[in-house]
């Protein structure tokens, strides 16, 4: 009997004497002793008080309001002592041995049993707040496809193919497409399509970082643009080519292809033969833009002097001369035509030279002047071919061409 006393004589002192943040917690505390000495039967005295049950439960109220009690004996000067309050029950259990339940005690007996589940809104201290862990959500907006590899399941098997995103997220909407696709439903029937047609494993990745819209092209329309190729005479191997080397070439309707095929017959007077193996050799003519083509055809004509049938020459044999930039191309003729002194007629029989860099031109040409052996005419002896003059690497120009060491051709250029 000293023992519950004794325990219940604490709890009245650190009640008054806790703060108001600490109050709950010992309230909680309180509530378990008191279940503990339920089960031990000690509570059943506790009941003959109905005095004693009601100011226990106006000192629960009033510790949960702010210790109200504390603050009225403080501002009366009165110091109350927990054993005057606590013995008196006892002497009382003592004097009386029958056990008269009230309505109290059934009050009090609903609260401590009849404990309401927690709600979404009951209120919860700072460390119960910590404890909570949620999983970040996905980020509202970034600037990168990188932030949401690790939550997408397109994005992740994209990269496993080898798509490079920091390159897909800078062109326009690509990065928001990607986010939208699902792969299976939307993506896996394109890549089967794309390995059909010919493209490679290896060259999926690289196809998709250069045009990453493809996936959302409508698969008919996928079939008929192959269809379309392969009526215009375009084997098996030369669509595979040309698909892998163009990759937005399946983006372009069918009537845009067939324009362009259009324009190299009549504007530049291909045949058709001829215009299917400039496309096959390279296929983004039919993918980028025009102007340039129109533009270096004019500049190979009226600038550079070619007749017709030599451009067309040209043309048929290095491709890229249509799409060379156009200073480029007018200083190189230049320095073929008016310093080294080679004639229209050898430079379209050798159009390779176009396509080598000038200032290699220039350090062999000067040095073959040195040694005396600079002859590009094929009447005269010790003819020099254009091919030999740029398409082999020093040391066989040096032994071969030059007559020379390649100490003495790099002897010569530190002289420049």
């Amino acid at each position: 009997m000293a023992f519950w006393a004794r325990q219940i004589s604490i709890w009245h002192l650190s009640v008054k004497t806790s703060s108001v943040a600490n109050s709950v917690q010992q309230l909680r505390k309180t509530h378990r002793m008191w279940m503990q000495l339920r089960k031990l039967s000690v509570l059943s005295f506790l009941c003959t008080d109905n005095h004693f049950l009601q100011r226990g439960l106006k000192t629960y109220r009033s510790v949960s309001l702010g210790n109200r009690l504390q603050s009225t004996n403080l501002s009366n000067g009165q110091i109350v002592s927990s054993e005057s309050n606590l013995h008196s029950p006892v002497n009382h259990y003592q004097q009386q041995a029958e056990v008269i339940p009230s309505s109290d005690t059934k009050t009090l007996y609903e609260v401590w049993e009849d404990t309401p589940p927690s709600s979404a809104l009951e209120e919860i201290s700072e460390e119960e707040a910590v404890q909570i862990v949620a999983e970040p959500p996905l980020p509202l907006g970034s600037f990168t496809l990188r932030d949401y590899v690790d939550r997408s399941e397109t994005l992740s098997k994209l990269v496993l193919l080898g798509v490079d995103l920091s390159k897909v997220e800078k062109r326009p909407n690509a990065g928001q497409l990607l986010l939208r696709l699902d792969f299976e439903k939307d993506i896996r029937k394109r890549l089967l399509f794309l390995k059909d047609v010919g493209v490679e494993d290896n060259q999926l990745g690289p196809f998709l970082t250069q045009n990453p819209y493809i996936l959302a092209v409508d698969m008919e329309a996928l079939e008929t643009r192959v269809a379309y190729l392969k009526s215009k005479k375009f084997g098996k191997e030369a669509v595979a080519r040309m698909v892998s080397r163009a990759p937005f070439l399946l983006s372009f309707s069918v009537e845009r292809l067939d324009n362009r095929l259009g324009f190299f017959q009549k504007e530049l007077g291909l045949s058709v033969q001829k215009t299917r193996d400039l496309v096959v050799r390279l296929p983004r003519l039919l993918t980028g833009s025009l102007e340039p083509i129109k533009e270096n055809w004019q500049v190979c004509q009226v600038e550079l002097g070619f007749r017709r049938n030599e451009i067309q020459h040209i043309v048929s044999k290095i491709p890229k001369i249509l799409t060379a930039n156009k200073k480029k191309l007018t200083e190189t003729f230049d320095y073929l035509h008016n310093v080294m002194g080679i004639p229209h007629h050898i430079l379209t029989n050798f159009p390779q030279v176009f396509n080598s860099k000038l200032l290699r031109v220039k350090e062999r040409h000067m040095f073959l002047t040195f040694l005396g052996r600079a002859q590009y005419d094929p009447a005269q002896p010790s003819y020099i071919s254009l091919d030999k003059l740029v398409s082999m690497p020093d040391e066989v120009f040096c032994t071969e061409v030059a007559k020379a060491s390649v100490k003495d051709f790099e002897k010569f250029l530190k002289t420049l």
